[in-house]
């Protein structure tokens, strides 16, 4: 492969591995958090917002861990549909790569504009000043990084392009 295209795919793994990174510890922040209330409501002593707290890990977890588990192939995929089809088996140029390229060439389309409009929604909740009502956290910054995460995403797929022309499994 292109040392090019060797670069893009360093950069592009390196930044789903430190969203799986920030998305672990996030899981693990959860866990504590949950443990703690658990143990404090027994004591009379909640963790005050711990709703909201965990509502805003999920979705840190959700959308940060998708860039890595998309490298890993950690997706379900329904390869056993295309492998059941004649008309896409075999060939000179396989089918199943058409399948993929098409596939990953919508994905690309899909979280490119999940993430413009995490950005537009991340705008106009910074502009609006919006608050979660116990704590006072603003949601702006959960949605700037769910469309970063998004973005990472559709590079993640162009890779996977990528690799699909220099003939590796995409």
């Amino acid at each position: 492969m292109h040392s090019g295209v060797e670069t893009l795919l360093r950069i592009v793994h390196k930044l789903s591995l430190s969203a799986q990174v920030i998305a672990g510890i996030t899981l693990a922040f959860m866990m504590i958090v949950t443990l703690g209330d658990v143990i404090l409501r027994a004591f009379g002593k909640p963790i005050l917002g711990t709703y909201e707290i965990i509502s805003f890990s999920g979705g840190v977890v959700i959308g940060l861990a998708i860039p890595y588990t998309s490298w890993m192939k950690g997706h379900i995929y329904v390869d056993v549909l295309v492998d059941r089809h004649p008309r896409i088996k075999g060939g000179a140029f396989r089918g199943k790569d058409i399948v993929n390229f098409i596939t990953r060439c919508a994905g690309i389309a899909l979280f490119f504009l999940m993430g413009w409009s995490f950005f537009g929604y991340a705008e106009s909740i910074y502009v609006s000043n919006e608050v979660t009502q116990t704590l006072r956290i603003p949601f702006y910054p959960i949605a700037y990084g769910l469309g970063v995460s998004c973005y990472i995403q559709s590079l993640l797929l162009f890779c996977d392009i990528l690799k699909l022309i220099g003939g590796e499994n995409g």
